[in-house]
């Protein structure tokens, strides 16, 4: 093979295949980023309350303190449901970007191999 063939199917193999796996590939690491960084803010989140409620229990001492703690453990339910139902819409939404995002890459490359296809024959 000739030099300037070579350099054709170097770029033909990158326009079909290199490409679209980078594309891919840094696509799914911005993902994967993403989801990893809201997991560590919503454990911190969590570590944070989980402390909190431990300090609030070292603060009992009399029996009047028991039901001010309980009281404040209905709060802390209430919090701890809506930070999970929010945790996990913007799960959800990660999620489906990504695919949203996928799959759009999937039709351009799609529509790139049809032309190179069509101009092939």
């Amino acid at each position: 093979m000739t030099n300037p063939t070579i350099n054709q199917f170097n770029e033909q193999f990158d326009k079909f295949f290199g490409g679209p796996a980078r594309a891919f590939a840094e696509l799914t690491v911005n993902h994967v980023e993403s989801v990893v960084n809201s997991q560590v803010e919503a454990s911190r989140a969590y570590t944070d309350l989980g402390l909190k409620q431990l300090r609030s229990a070292m603060e009992v001492k009399a029996p009047q303190d028991v039901q001010s703690f309980v009281q404040g453990q209905q709060e802390v339910a209430k919090e701890i449901g809506e930070r999970m139902k929010g945790d996990a819409e913007a799960f959800v939404n990660l999620n489906r970007q990504f695919a949203e995002e996928a799959q759009k890459l999937t039709q351009a490359n799609v529509q790139s191999a049809t032309k190179a296809a069509s101009k092939a024959k």
